[in-house]
């Protein structure tokens, strides 16, 4: 199918920034805003699936993140355990799979053993993958890349484009056709630095914990207008 052909991309990329204009425009706690916005991940997945697109990948918690008040950390963590607890049953039965993808064994208390059991109940999902990266930074992805294969003693002859993805967080997580950033800032944040080389990229004024399903409309027409010029 060529791409004048598609309807949708296959895979979007979601930066969800905005959490601090939110909360300072309605003066309130930034962990209403935290809290506000990871409680779109249990509901958004079919916002994406029912318009085609296979593949979402959302940063909800960057290696950088760690640097925020302990508070803030400790919501954090709190929030995504509740998410997970509570979208385990629903996920299964709409058949969407879980991809974790990031520094996983990192995470402090139970949450890399309920990170696995996310994947391992949703691993035959077919209706859509939701790829969460957590404790995700796109330069630390490439350090570890590189400190493996110096590990496994591969020569600077053996190493190609192929290779280096083999070593990555995540590597059958094909790239993002279009990494969207919310919240006004226009940069990557550090996320797929690898895999977004040739990705479109959307800035949206509008915060994350406001995301509603007619941007993921705004998104899909967005990317289509650009590969169909």
């Amino acid at each position: 199918m060529s791409n004048k052909e598609k309807k949708a991309p296959r895979h979007v990329s979601i930066i969800m920034g905005g959490n601090e204009n939110w909360s300072l425009e309605r003066n309130l706690p930034i962990l209403d805003a935290y809290k506000k916005g990871y409680e779109k991940i249990r509901v958004m997945p079919a916002w994406f699936f029912n318009r085609g697109i296979n593949i979402v990948s959302f940063l909800v918690f960057s290696s950088e993140d760690w640097k925020r008040p302990r508070e803030e950390v400790n919501s954090l963590m709190k929030y995504f355990k509740n998410i997970i607890i509570n979208s385990i049953d629903d996920f299964k039965k709409n058949g969407w799979r879980v991809v974790m993808t990031g520094k996983i064994d990192e995470l402090p208390g139970d949450l890399p053993e309920l990170c696995n059991e996310f994947e391992n109940e949703t691993k035959d999902g077919n209706k859509g993958i939701l790829n969460i990266c957590l404790n995700y930074g796109g330069r630390e992805e490439l350090i570890q890349a590189f400190k493996k294969m110096l590990a496994n003693n591969v020569s600077a002859e053996q190493i190609h484009e192929g290779l280096l993805r083999k070593y990555l967080f995540n590597n059958e997580i094909e790239d993002p056709d279009i990494i969207v950033q919310f919240g006004g800032e226009q940069n990557l944040g550090g996320f797929q630095l690898w895999q977004g080389a040739h990705s479109e990229l959307m800035f949206f004024k509008k915060d994350w914990p406001d995301f509603e399903p007619i941007d993921v409309d705004n998104i899909v027409k967005e990317y289509l207008s650009r590969i169909e010029e």
